[in-house]
């Protein structure tokens, strides 16, 4: 079928032919012979994730909040990231988020010195020598993330659990209860995030 004729049976299908792509919906002019595509914009508004399934047992304990910087921001952009990538669902970034917010403030910290909690390091305070990688991967945030969410899926029915357990129970912290106060504000932060 030669060109013309190609034209000529897409526009009166309201389609547009250019260079072997077939566009949509046309709008046609009193010429026949003359096809003009008008673009349509259309806005597409994500919705945000619904709170309940952010926290599904409502916040435990007083509320923790701090305020946090431009590399902080990035950290929670990068747990939302790894998040999805691992294909898990919003809660697991806010038990992430708020695993992190405890161990480290959101600050990817490198060996502390004699403040360091034995070898700990990254996001998560996660110590090479009990195995979650090299200190190179452990202070990767992506890495790091990726190898909390792993302990976190090993965990039996962690969907249903407070956040403070689920945690706890990937971390084995000194401190079990602690991750508990930070929950309001890492599921604001995925709220605000998720979809952006």
């Amino acid at each position: 079928m030669n060109t013309i004729m190609r034209k000529s049976v897409l526009s009166v299908a309201g389609l547009a032919f250019a260079g072997g792509i077939f566009a949509g919906p046309v709008a046609h002019t009193m010429d026949a012979h003359t096809v003009h595509a008008k673009p349509a914009a259309v806005a597409v508004q994500a919705a945000k994730p619904d709170p309940a399934a952010l926290i599904p047992h409502g916040v435990q304990g007083e509320q923790s909040h701090i305020t946090l910087n431009d590399e902080q921001t990035a950290n929670v952009k990068a747990i939302i990231a790894a998040t999805k990538k691992a294909g898990l669902p919003e809660r697991a970034a806010v038990i992430s988020i708020a695993t992190s917010l405890q161990e480290s403030k959101l600050e990817n910290l490198g060996h502390l010195g004699d403040a360091n909690d034995h070898d700990s390091l990254g996001l998560f305070q996660q110590r090479p020598s009990s195995g979650w990688g090299t200190p190179e991967q452990i202070t990767d945030p992506e890495y790091s993330t990726t190898a909390f969410l792993k302990g976190l899926k090993q965990v039996d029915g962690w969907q249903d659990m407070p956040l403070t357990e689920a945690a706890q129970t990937v971390q084995v912290s000194a401190y079990p209860d602690a991750y508990a106060q930070w929950e309001q504000q890492a599921a604001d932060l995925v709220g605000q995030y998720w979809n952006s």
